[in-house]
């Protein structure tokens, strides 16, 4: 049987401690970095998806997959954002009058096609007049911080 010296002991607890340290401080740095991802997306998904949806339904009547390749199209595969977001959003616009949703063969029920109301169309115009002058701002805003970092 080997024996050891005790230093030896505290040296491996010591170097054990500080791999341990260092793994937490990274695994907070990485939930950190998780969470600033999650609420630039939270910019698009909660602030600019609902006024974009309805404008694409006041273009045409179509189906939440569809919506997602339009935005997709538009923005050159930028922002692509997920049916799981988008669905939800057309129940609740249905639900508030702003669009109707009937199937395309309702005896399938293989997808539903939307279409913007009169109401819909309303809530559109309010949005937009409301959001110009905060979206023309932050593009400003993101023009100098943008300039100021990377020019």
């Amino acid at each position: 049987m080997k024996n050891y010296d005790p230093n030896d002991i505290e040296d491996i607890k010591t170097e054990q401690k500080r791999l341990y340290d260092e793994y937490k401080r990274k695994l907070a740095e990485l939930k950190k970095v998780q969470k600033e991802k999650e609420a630039v997306g939270q910019v698009f998904t909660k602030g600019l998806l609902p006024i974009y949806v309805l404008h694409i339904l006041s273009k045409y009547s179509t189906n939440g997959n569809d919506i997602s390749h339009k935005i997709s199209e538009r923005t050159n595969g930028l922002w692509i954002p997920s049916t799981g977001g988008i669905y939800p959003l057309l129940k609740k616009f249905e639900k508030e009058g702003l669009i109707v949703g009937e199937w395309d063969n309702p005896q399938k029920k293989f997808q539903k096609i939307y279409k913007i109301t009169d109401l819909g169309i309303k809530e559109l115009d309010n949005k937009k007049e409301l959001l110009k002058v905060k979206m023309e701002e932050a593009l400003t805003v993101f023009t100098i911080v943008h300039n100021d970092l990377y020019e």
